[in-house]
């Protein structure tokens, strides 16, 4: 499998460059507010000690993207892969935020396409770790066909242990639902 956990992705939308060090500050910036992690397991990411190990994290995953609107340039937010299982044949997507200025404008969809597209040329299933109470992430990934198969307590990179609800979508069904 040539899994390439961080390729350059793009639409007519949004663009998907594989996260930098130096992409700390700008994107940190972006992370800064407090709303966009009300519904989240880790509440207090908005603050900069948090997101350090947050970030950290997402260096060291080797599959994290910094994400940027194309017409604008402005950056939308950040995603990831990891849990690439050769076995399973399937990838966990994930760590997706967005800036509030980008809510429901298709920013989700748009970055959540491109990922599963791509994910699909080498993988049968795609998996999303979403936290209990984040509603609109649920929602988000429902909207997409994913089906909640699982509950488990999940511990995000250096932090403690929390509820999550285990999403799953299969090639196959996605291939429907484009088409």
């Amino acid at each position: 499998m040539n899994f390439d956990l961080q390729p350059t992705l793009a639409n007519d939308l949004i663009t998907l460059v594989p996260l930098k060090e130096e992409n700390f500050e700008a994107l940190f910036a972006v992370a800064s507010d407090p709303l966009i992690w009300e519904q989240h397991p880790n509440k207090d990411r908005y603050k900069r000690a948090v997101f350090e190990n947050f970030f950290k994290g997402a260096i060291e995953s080797k599959g994290a993207f910094i994400v940027y609107e194309k017409e604008s340039n402005k950056i939308v937010g950040s995603s990831r892969y990891y849990e690439l299982n050769e076995t399973d044949h399937s990838v966990a997507v994930g760590y997706t935020f967005i800036a509030r200025e980008f809510w429901g404008k298709g920013h989700n969809k748009a970055l959540k396409t491109l990922m599963f597209d791509y994910a699909f040329q080498f993988v049968d299933k795609v998996i999303l770790h979403i936290g209990a109470t984040n509603f609109r992430s649920q929602k988000a990934v429902e909207k997409l066909g994913a089906l909640k198969i699982a509950e488990l307590e999940v511990a995000y990179y250096g932090e403690p242990l929390k509820w999550n609800f285990v999403y799953q979508i299969d090639k196959d069904k996605w291939v429907n639902k484009a088409s």
